[in-house]
């Protein structure tokens, strides 16, 4: 899952950036709407985590343009308001969930993972493919009875092949869908990545190579 973080407090956003990529989840952060609106419109974010008192762009607008130009990204507001009446006003500007401050971490990411699934097209709760199984809320990856331990870039580029089961996926779009906006485009990340998954996998293929073209299960 890729979630830009949208807070003006750097302390804030550093704190939900840092927790969120613990999650396996690549995380960018704006400090204000006009960037937050200008990444959420260059990336394929399935989240924005929106702060609604930015600066340069109000976060209703940002909501309002997110919702407008990008219907498969959810929007989750994370504010420290949080009466009845903001709520109202932050859905009807186009949120999909409103979460206000100060707030539980494991509910903000239980909230993160539940719009996720709601995203286009929307995901089951657990993936699964032949005798592989991965449980994002639980972070666990099951393969014929027997768990897997994977690093969360390993996890993240299982779950983007999971769900999408039998179609390739490229290197370009694992980079775009796993890693942040730091990542070289360049490097040998996603094949070194995909080559470590297949082997804690166990013998038996089940990320296959399509010459030329990427990845599938």
């Amino acid at each position: 899952m890729r979630v830009l973080v949208a807070e003006d407090e750097h302390r804030v956003a550093d704190a939900v950036a840092r927790g969120l990529r613990r999650e396996g989840m690549a995380v960018d952060v704006a400090h204000d709407g006009h960037s937050a609106l200008r990444k959420a419109l260059l990336n394929p974010y399935d989240v924005l985590v929106l702060d609604r008192n930015l600066p340069e762009l109000h976060g209703d607008d940002v909501s309002r343009a997110v919702s407008g130009e990008l219907p498969h990204m959810r929007v989750l507001m994370l504010t420290a308001y949080g009466e009845t009446v903001d709520v109202v006003d932050g859905l009807a500007a186009g949120a999909d969930d409103y979460l206000a401050k100060p707030f539980a971490f494991s509910e903000l990411v239980a909230r993160v993972r539940a719009l996720g699934r709601r995203a286009t097209p929307a995901r089951p709760p657990v993936l699964e493919h032949g005798d592989v199984a991965l449980d994002p809320g639980r972070h666990e990856v099951i393969r014929a009875g027997r768990p897997v331990e994977l690093t969360p870039k390993e996890f993240a580029v299982l779950e983007v092949l999971l769900a999408a089961p039998g179609q390739v996926v490229s290197a370009e779009q694992l980079l775009h869908r796993v890693w942040d906006e730091n990542a070289d485009p360049f490097s040998n990340t996603v094949r070194m990545t995909v080559m470590t998954l297949r082997r804690k996998l166990g013998p038996t293929p089940f990320v296959h190579t399509v010459k030329g073209a990427g990845y599938r299960v």
